[in-house]
């Protein structure tokens, strides 16, 4: 038996991410403008840090970051971490140029300009970019263009 055999929590993936920033509300803020992410549950703590966020991009349950403000204790921002990778995030998307585009008009740092890649006959062709968001994360978005993989 599979220990993915019971069905999900209505409305969830079965796999999401998580990601710490040092202002994770104006993270929030900046990743549903920039990057289209819609925001389904936030938490808000005391002195205006997010204790829990639930955020989705597509329909629902295709896929889900949570995001809080990092502790001492949990969590890092790559601010805190002098600039090191704490996080690397990829999602598919339908329009690459489009959504490049909106990510750069809301200030993100675009570290690959939209390229295809071609992974040959038997596997797929891919279209995407690389973005940075105002606190160092990371994030691909992919628009695939084949898939002949079986």
């Amino acid at each position: 038996m599979s220990i993915t055999s019971k069905p999900l929590p209505k409305g969830y993936p079965r796999l999401s991410t998580a990601v710490f920033y040092d202002n994770a509300a104006a993270a929030i803020d900046w990743l549903t403008k920039a990057f289209g992410f819609e925001v389904t549950v936030r938490v808000d703590g005391e002195n205006g840090k997010i204790t829990y966020s639930e955020l989705v991009l597509g329909h629902g349950s295709e896929g889900m970051i949570m995001v809080s403000d990092r502790d001492r204790d949990w969590g890092a921002s790559p601010k805190q971490t002098g600039g090191k990778c704490t996080q690397a995030v990829m999602a598919f998307i339908d329009d690459c140029e489009a959504h490049c585009e909106r990510a750069r008009k809301a200030g993100a740092t675009i570290a690959m300009e939209p390229k295809t890649s071609d992974y040959g006959d038997d596997y797929w062709s891919d279209r995407t970019y690389e973005a940075v968001d105002p606190e160092g994360h990371h994030w691909w978005f992919v628009q695939r263009l084949k898939h002949n993989r079986s």
